[in-house]
């Protein structure tokens, strides 16, 4: 059976993206290709909405998982700003447009409605998870309180199916499957590529000083240049 295995390493971060990425990996299960999801660090907040739509979740013992919650903190200078008589203007379009912002003055109305769109966002979290591991269907409120547990502890509440790295995963496999790895291959933008050569220079530069002073021990030797 072909099957894809994913190392996922990832505290979060905004929603949007990890959801963009959650959905590329379920592509990969449409596909009827099995998916199997390695954590060897952390899968944590997006990086559990990635992990859960593995067909199996396999997780290092000390790996942190879960913390199923959305957070925003946002600070308001309007206070500072008023103090010192310095006008901010925050013109919109639309009655929420926004609600709490770094400058303009925050209502009770502002507040409840931003709790609201939190709410909302963690009720679509929690049903992805659900429906990704439908063993935790009838405990996902308790398991999406914004918590998160090493793996040997989300292996009991249902976050894990596995306890092993992904080093240990592809052993237990290698010896019935051929095993090909896929790497990204980054491309090198014109200023990385300036700066390697530049740095190559400098080091060819350096060189030749030491070389005209031998016995000037001040001088640093230069860096080895892979």
């Amino acid at each position: 059976v072909d099957r894809a295995v994913v190392v996922i390493t990832s505290p979060g971060g905004a929603v949007s993206p990890y959801g963009l990425a959650a959905s590329q990996l379920v592509r990969i299960r449409k596909a009827g290709i099995q998916l199997v999801v390695c954590v060897d660090t952390v899968a944590a907040s997006g990086g559990y909405m990635m992990a859960a739509v593995g067909d199996t979740v396999c997780a290092a013992p000390f790996a942190v998982i879960g913390s199923i919650g959305v957070v925003t903190q946002i600070p308001n200078f309007q206070r500072f700003l008023n103090k010192h008589e310095i006008d901010a203007y925050l013109f919109t379009a639309g009655k929420h447009k926004r609600t709490v912002d770094i400058i303009g003055e925050v209502t009770e109305e502002n507040k409840k409605k931003l709790q609201e769109e939190l709410d909302d966002m963690h009720r679509a979290f929690k049903d992805h998870v659900a429906l990704a591991r439908p063993k935790l269907k009838d405990t996902i409120d308790e398991v999406a309180s914004g918590e998160y547990w090493v793996a040997v502890q989300a292996k009991e509440h249902g976050l894990v199916d596995e306890i092993m790295t992904s080093d240990e995963y592809l052993e237990s496999i290698c010896q019935e499957n051929e095993i090909i790895e896929i790497v990204e291959k980054k491309r090198r933008n014109v200023w990385s590529a300036f700066h390697a050569v530049a740095s190559v220079m400098k080091s060819a530069v350096d060189g030749v000083s030491s070389a005209k002073r031998p016995n000037d021990y001040r001088v640093a030797p230069p860096m080895a240049v892979a």
